[in-house]
């Protein structure tokens, strides 16, 4: 259980990342508009990862 602690703790810091970065994106909007799907794409991965791993979690911590 300790380890998935640790991955949900370090996929928490990749989807913040990729937040950050469509959030920077967004701001700067016209520039650099052909990379939204790319960047949007990016953060979608990286929160849908970081709910499966909380979900795991969960799921862990029930089973105790």
């Amino acid at each position: 259980m300790v380890e998935q602690l640790k991955k949900v703790r370090k996929l928490q810091s990749r989807a913040a990342a990729a937040k950050m970065e469509l959030h920077d994106l967004a701001e700067d909007l016209p520039i650099n508009w052909a990379r939204i799907k790319t960047i949007a794409g990016e953060t979608f991965d990286a929160f849908a990862e970081l709910n499966a791993a909380k979900e795991e979690l969960a799921a862990l911590e029930n089973s105790r």
